[in-house]
């Protein structure tokens, strides 16, 4: 009985938002045979496939429910609306306006008349991946509603982030001002606070991630110092040599400090910026000692900042990928003139091991910090096409700190935003884009980037 009660407890805030949530379905009048937007947002919020009784004879509402069942399995926050194509649904703002009502972070896509096409949310998913997606499917099934949409969701679902609107958790966001007047701000209290714990550990285990991965780039540093064989009380040691020798062991030491004092993963872009300043003292130390002209002030080898300060740029393609001028090590501009792979630094991920461009948002400031020092723009250049490069690109990661970018406040998908989302990803409607997909190699994807 006490294990009981305390259950009880444990579950009551979440309880009563379910039977409100019971409530307010049970006396909301029934849907209007009209269609439109508003019965469009009002059934994708519940969760469920919306269809238009004007598109019943093209995808049934049997189609609707299955895909409503398999969506709801994959518990993730993508929402179909199936439409005429009708001035009720205005082909260019018709993504405006469903996220705008609807108000969760997520992925997006309508069928319009005998169009298709998707948006997301970067919280939910990589900038322009649904509509490429979206693209993909359409030209697989010629015309197949129900078949492009399962099609969409089986390739959708496992790359989208958060939970579905009938996750335990997500349904306080949906009754979310039905929740503030029956509990008085005590549940909504506790729902925000679980959402919070939820960031902080995502946080933390983003830092531990990243921990692992700069200490490996700290050992490296402290190599190549040992290697150095350096005595600034030797006979030919000059004030200058000692002046930089000095400065690569400090900014050793600080990297050391930073890296255990870090509590954030956006802490790590000092520690990065204190390896690229202290690697640079070593290559000028190096120079002086061998009388050879001092090194300019270079990026880090882009392949892997552990090689050093680049010596020159090269123009360099990734498999499947554009070419672009990335500023390289000697070594690794030895190998691409060679027609062979560079020593790219490559992490642990989920996915196996990925250059660490493309490993996640944490690597946002692994990479930032190494870059710092040569303006805001080189790093989202070197990156375009990558999951780093999207994000760095933004308007919205110019304009703030690095610590808002996915450590404090950004939204995850399947959050409430309400009308607060990134208008630029569901821009451009569907246009002139010629019947699902037309995008000229996909979306804003460039048709060679990676």
């Amino acid at each position: 009985m006490r294990t009981l009660a305390r259950r009880s407890r444990g579950t009551g805030p979440l309880a009563l938002v379910a039977a409100m949530l019971g409530l307010l379905l049970l006396l909301a009048p029934a849907a209007s045979a009209a269609g439109g937007l508003s019965d469009a947002s009002t059934t994708l919020k519940q969760g469920k496939v919306y269809v238009d009784p004007a598109m019943t004879s093209r995808f049934s509402q049997s189609q609707a429910d299955a895909l409503t069942s398999k969506i709801n399995k994959a518990d993730k926050p993508i929402f179909i609306a199936v439409v005429p194509d009708a001035p009720s649904y205005n082909s260019r703002t018709i993504f405006q306006d469903l996220r705008t009502k609807v108000g969760i972070d997520g992925v997006y896509a309508v069928w319009l008349g005998d169009k298709f096409d998707a948006r997301n949310d970067q919280g939910a998913m990589g900038k322009g991946m649904a509509q490429r997606i979206a693209g993909a499917s359409f030209r697989s099934h010629q015309g197949d509603i129900d078949g492009t949409l399962n099609d969409f969701v089986d390739q959708a679902a496992p790359q989208a982030k958060g939970n579905g609107v009938n996750h335990t958790t997500s349904i306080a966001w949906v009754v979310i001002p039905v929740v503030l007047v029956a509990l008085a701000g005590a549940g909504v209290f506790l729902l925000f606070r679980r959402a919070k714990k939820r960031k902080e550990e995502q946080a933390r285990a983003e830092l531990e991630q990243l921990r692992r991965v700069v200490d490996e780039d700290i050992t490296a540093f402290g190599v190549e110092l040992e290697r150095l064989d350096f005595s600034p009380a030797a006979a030919d040691a000059d004030d200058a040599q000692r002046t930089d020798y000095s400065h690569a062991l400090d900014s050793y030491e600080k990297s050391k400090r930073l890296m255990d004092e870090a509590k954030k993963p956006d802490d790590v872009k000092q520690v990065t910026e204190a390896i690229e300043d202290g690697r640079f003292s070593l290559a000028t130390l190096a120079a002086r000692r061998d009388k050879r002209p001092l090194p300019e002030r270079r990026p880090p080898c882009f392949m892997d900042p552990r090689h050093g300060p680049s010596v020159k740029d090269v123009e360099w393609a990734p498999a499947g990928g554009s070419a672009r001028s990335v500023p390289v090590c000697q070594a690794d501009a030895d190998r691409v003139a060679a027609g062979l792979d560079p020593a790219v630094r490559t992490v642990d991920t989920e996915h196996g091991p990925q250059p660490y461009w493309n490993a996640g948002p944490a690597y946002a400031p692994y990479a930032g910090g190494y870059y710092s020092s040569f303006g805001g723009g080189l790093l989202p250049g070197l990156l375009v096409g990558t999951m780093l490069g999207s994000m760095m690109s933004s308007p919205a990661y110019a304009a703030a700190p690095m610590m808002d970018h996915g450590y404090q406040d950004q939204f995850e998908g399947g959050d409430f935003t309400g009308a607060d989302f990134n208008g630029g990803d569901f821009s451009g409607g569907f246009g002139d884009f010629g019947g699902g997909g037309d995008f000229g190699g996909g979306g804003d994807f460039g048709g060679g980037d990676w």
